[in-house]
């Protein structure tokens, strides 16, 4: 299985210390495409823009988002990055879990806690201590692939 992880980069990094538990967790259903957006080492400058600039993170990206079998977005930092993704992952008919943490004292937006279906697109209030058993319990209504 090939998994897309979204998490906030240029939007703020607070939460990498929540991305590398998601993405070492994620790794145990398969293989995780965008592994890099929970490493330490990437701060909110973002990558190096290689030389062909911004262009080409973007089409990189969107080229996994295409091989992807399913998407896991943790949500609570609010990105741009994050929702064009999502936007982007619910045109390709993509299955998709929002993460949320209401802790952070935050609303999400209702654009995406609204668009939950239930189904191919879900949202899920987690906190820290559960996120394991709320992927555990995504993942096992998946067919396997």
């Amino acid at each position: 299985m090939k998994v897309y992880f979204c998490g906030s980069i240029r939007g703020g990094r607070d939460d990498v210390h929540v991305y590398r538990r998601i993405v070492h967790k994620l790794e145990s259903y398969g293989t995780v495409l965008t592994e890099h957006v929970s490493s330490l080492e990437l701060t909110a400058r973002g990558e190096d823009a290689t030389a062909a600039g911004d262009r080409a993170i973007h089409d990189r990206d969107m080229e996994w988002l295409r091989q992807s079998d399913v998407i896991v977005a943790e949500v609570t930092q609010p990105s741009l990055g994050v929702g064009y993704e999502l936007g982007r992952a619910v045109d390709m008919k993509k299955r998709i879990l929002c993460l949320f943490r209401p802790s952070s004292g935050r609303s999400l937006s209702a654009m995406i806690r609204g668009f939950d279906d239930g189904e191919l697109y879900v949202v899920r209030d987690y906190s820290e201590e559960e996120v394991e058993k709320v992927l555990e319990e995504f993942f096992s209504t998946l067919p396997r692939t």
